[in-house]
């Protein structure tokens, strides 16, 4: 769950970002407000892990980069997030505190944050235009939903089984879903 962080003012852009390269706790950025950012488990850091080692291992050779968790994406004036992954093949992108260009991101979800990864962020993330896929990795399940813009520009979305290989086109790869999980105990509550 996202907590409002004080100020308790409305920020600008270049505000928080000012504070954020300063703070030693990450925040997320949305309309103004600042969001502490807590903790993941360690199933989520897992998860996390093993979706950024396909992304890195199929990025090589290429023009493309992969940052986890601890890069910062700008939509525009209005919205700063940190996804667990993010892929960016645009040499352009080179302010060095965030990604303006992401062509993949991707969000482990833990039940506290899929409203805000299925709904705020979607939006957001479907509004950079650069963005061909959103991946919403879920912690708690093997399951995985994939936005995808298609070649006329609109959105879909298709819920991926355990077993399936799924062709990414940023990076162009395939990413194997029962490896997302590897590693990952669902027994324990």
């Amino acid at each position: 769950m996202r907590e409002l962080a004080a100020p308790h003012r409305h920020l600008t852009i270049d505000e928080y970002l000012a504070l954020e390269s300063a703070s030693e706790i990450r925040h997320e950025y949305v309309g103004g407000m600042l969001y502490a950012m807590a903790g993941a488990t360690q199933r989520h850091n897992r998860i996390a892990m093993n979706v950024a080692a396909q992304l890195w291992n199929g990025a090589r050779g290429t023009d493309c980069a992969v940052y986890g968790s601890d890069m910062l994406v700008r939509i525009g004036d209005n919205a700063c997030y940190y996804p667990d992954a993010v892929v960016v093949c645009d040499p352009a992108d080179e302010e060095p505190m965030y990604l303006t260009q992401p062509c993949l991101i991707v969000e482990v979800s833990s039940p506290s944050t899929a409203s805000a990864d299925r709904r705020d962020k979607l939006m957001g993330y479907c509004a950079i235009e650069s963005l061909q896929e959103y991946l919403i990795v879920f912690q708690d399940e093997q399951r995985v939903i994939r936005h995808f813009r298609d070649q006329k520009g609109a959105w879909w979305h298709e819920e991926l089984a355990p077993g399936r290989m799924l062709h990414l086109r940023c990076p162009e790869m395939l990413l194997n879903v029962a490896e997302i999980y590897e590693g990952v105990d669902f027994s324990e509550a």
